[in-house]
């Protein structure tokens, strides 16, 4: 099944399922469901016509999901970046924008790769 352009997995329930949608999560899948007034317990499998139509209708009149949400978060990045905001600026040198550390986390990004433990430090002069 086809919903918003994403395949829906059969064999799971339909709040599950729902979540594979791009901007769905667990609570906005209840509520999509609840909205259209479709039974939470039925698999994704079990679904009529009518019910698949109520869904992807309902979902495409009222939120901004998949692609078109991808372009929005997008838009609102390059934004931050054009303004040469404090997050646009870590965003382009492609650092943690939430006020995560860097000393000892986002060594990959950084450069500073470890392969095993101990391998990174500098070694003491041997006497």
């Amino acid at each position: 099944m086809r919903i918003v352009g994403i395949n829906i997995p059969d064999n799971k329930r339909i709040d599950v399922s729902l979540r594979y949608i791009y901007g769905v999560g667990p609570s906005l899948a209840r509520h999509i469901l609840i909205k259209t007034g479709i039974d939470l317990g039925k698999k994704a499998s079990q679904l009529t016509q009518d019910e698949i139509g109520k869904l992807k209708e309902f979902i495409e009149k009222n939120y901004k999901v998949e692609g078109e949400l991808r372009q929005i978060i997008k838009q609102n990045i390059n934004l931050l970046k054009d303004m040469q905001t404090y997050r646009g600026n870590r965003h382009m040198r492609r650092l943690p924008v939430r006020g995560q550390r860097t000393k000892t986390n986002s060594r990959t990004i950084r450069g500073n790769v470890r392969k095993t433990a101990g391998s990174g430090k500098r070694k003491t002069e041997l006497k």
